[in-house]
């Protein structure tokens, strides 16, 4: 098959589908993989790296002539959206439940869509997992950066100090996300809540932490409390192929602490505070009623080696797999490829994207 890798051109976006490892993987089954200049060089992984490995390093306008399958890590910007035909099918995180302008060009243009984050494996998403983790890991490191004096917060300390108290974080959500964000705030000595309505993850966290952390179940009651009281929160709600659901409305913002930070983790969904405007790595936060905002879409993308890394463990397996038996086939036999698929052959197919699209 033949397998592309274009550059990626979100801002700040350095991350490559593909390391030169696995394309080397995927060359050695019979595979011709077609690089785009430079796609690595963010990373350190150069074009001779690639030519080493088997690939064929090329322009982006070969790259898509040639192309079956394209790999990617985000998804396509508009000024792509041309290249794309039906000959193609793309892999990628999409996050299409919040874009209907890109969800209506990609269905025109005819190419087939299998996105990351609703590939599904007997209810474990193996592919959005892993940003996942470093998403929520990063989501306390960038909250303590903003709640700086200087970036517009409070000027408080996570941990506090003897005879002074910690900062109060509040993580809205208990999955994947939630969980990393919860032990980088327990390792950095803050005072810690962890809201949701699934009673068995609260207890996993419970007895994880042996009471050091608060575990309580998520009402609009209970939101309310904790965040109002809080310093830094982080929204870790996932909803798999939907928007998220805004928890958080405005009115809250003028009754939360002066130079608060609130840290939208589920922004490349929408996000769950109502407040929530997606941001850039170049210009990452604003402040609105005197709260401090994160809302990033890509955030894995500040650590971008280890992000690159972490998702080739993932993907590969699944592109190997699309390749060796071709697409079509691949999604009859892999319930999971089928459980990503969201565009095929013009029609938003994805039941979760249709509705948060409004699609008939």
């Amino acid at each position: 098959m033949q397998i592309a890798v274009p550059k990626e051109i979100k801002n700040h976006e350095y991350r490559v589908s593909l390391t030169p490892e696995s394309v080397n993987h995927l060359v050695n089954r019979g595979h011709q993989v077609w690089v785009e200049h430079d796609a690595g060089a963010g990373i350190q992984y150069q074009d001779q790296d690639y030519l080493h490995a088997g690939a064929r390093v090329t322009k982006k306008s070969e790259l898509f002539k040639y192309a079956e399958l394209i790999v990617k890590v985000k998804e396509p910007l508009p000024e792509e959206i041309a290249l794309y035909q039906p000959q193609h099918c793309l892999f990628t995180y999409l996050h299409l439940a919040a874009d209907k302008a890109l969800s209506l060009a990609l269905a025109k243009s005819g190419v087939t869509c299998i996105a990351y984050e609703t590939v599904t494996d007997n209810g474990f998403l193996p592919l959005l997992q892993p940003m996942s983790e470093i998403a929520g890991r990063l989501s306390i490191q960038v909250g303590a950066h903003c709640l700086e004096k200087a970036q517009g917060g409070m000027g408080k300390l996570l941990g506090g100090l003897a005879g002074v108290e910690p900062a109060q974080v509040v993580v809205i959500g208990a999955g994947s996300v939630g969980q990393q964000a919860v032990a980088m705030a327990v390792g950095a000595q803050a005072s810690v809540t962890v809201l949701d309505t699934d009673l068995h993850k609260l207890r996993m966290l419970q007895t994880l932490y042996q009471n050091q952390i608060n575990c309580i179940y998520s009402t609009p009651a209970t939101l309310k409390k904790y965040v109002l009281n809080a310093d830094l929160v982080i929204g870790a709600v996932l909803i798999p192929g939907a928007s998220a659901p805004k928890l958080i409305p405005k009115e809250w913002l003028k009754k939360m602490k002066a130079g608060a930070v609130i840290v939208d983790v589920a922004i490349d969904q929408g996000g769950c505070f109502a407040t929530s405007k997606p941001t850039t790595h170049t210009a990452p936060s604003y402040q609105l009623d005197g709260v401090i905002h994160y809302c990033v879409t890509n955030m894995p993308g500040a650590v971008p080696l280890t992000a690159t890394q972490a998702l080739n463990s993932a993907t590969l397996p699944y592109v190997t797999e699309l390749a060796d038996s071709g697409i079509e086939q691949a999604l009859e036999i892999s319930a999971p490829l089928r459980a990503g698929l969201n565009i095929y052959k013009g029609d938003i197919c994805h039941p979760q994207v249709r509705k948060s699209l409004q699609l008939d």
